[in-house]
């Protein structure tokens, strides 16, 4: 796990660091600030991000672009999750970009995700959540969420952003992204940061600390022990 950053809180004279919380330090608060920041639907009508969880617990997903086929490939699996695993927690999934939310629906007819999703295009929240940008070279191991090599999968992202409607990286290519586990209210039971673009949490290790239900991502079916 990323080691925590800052988040910010308003003092005199501007905004000062404070410790986020990550793994075991659970139920510490969101600052009210980065609550009230907007994210952005489908349709661009803004919804400030502490109402995502104000009423209820939810895995907020941090994606890099639109156009990085890890984080395609990442969503693709996300959408594999049925809805009644997480209604049966009373969970839900929310993933937020940074692209312009005009790049939303199409993300979502790629993937076929059909969670909730908004956009940060302003990477406010991004910043004030301490999410990495840059690349940082360390050993995140074998994802089980990516399919593609690196040469295929770039292919893929470039051939996406040559075809698409607009001729851009649907948001900053050197952000990272990361996953929280929020509310309800403002409080952060987990939160990692991504370090590379590979270093994104397994979906089940995150799903295990909400209580809902191991998904098969493989197309082979599961194995019953008698």
């Amino acid at each position: 796990m990323a080691a925590p950053a800052p988040v910010t809180r308003q003092v005199s004279g501007g905004t000062a660091p404070v410790p986020a919380p990550s793994g075991p330090d659970r139920g510490q608060p969101l600052a009210a600030a980065v609550a009230e920041l907007p994210v952005l639907d489908a349709r661009g009508q803004r919804v400030p991000f502490g109402a995502l969880f104000r009423e209820r617990r939810a895995v907020v997903v941090f994606v890099r672009h639109f156009l990085c086929y890890i984080c395609k490939e990442y969503v693709e699996d996300l959408a594999k999750i049925p809805k009644s695993f997480l209604q049966e927690a009373n969970v839900t999934l929310i993933v937020i970009g940074q692209s312009s939310y005009h790049h939303i629906e199409p993300f979502c007819r790629l993937t076929g995700y059909s969670h909730e999703i908004y956009v940060d295009p302003e990477r406010e929240i991004y910043k004030r959540l301490g999410m990495k940008r840059g690349e940082e070279i360390a050993s995140s191991g074998q994802s089980p969420h990516v399919k593609s090599n690196l040469l295929s999968g770039s292919l893929q992202s470039l051939w996406r952003a040559v075809t698409g409607p607009l001729f851009d990286f649907q948001g900053d290519p050197a952000q990272q992204g990361g996953i929280l586990i929020l509310g309800p209210g403002n409080n952060i039971h987990f939160i990692h940061r991504d370090r590379n673009r590979l270093d994104h949490k397994p979906i089940n290790s995150v799903l295990q600390l909400v209580g809902v239900q191991h998904v098969n991502f493989t197309n082979r079916p599961s194995v019953i022990h008698v």
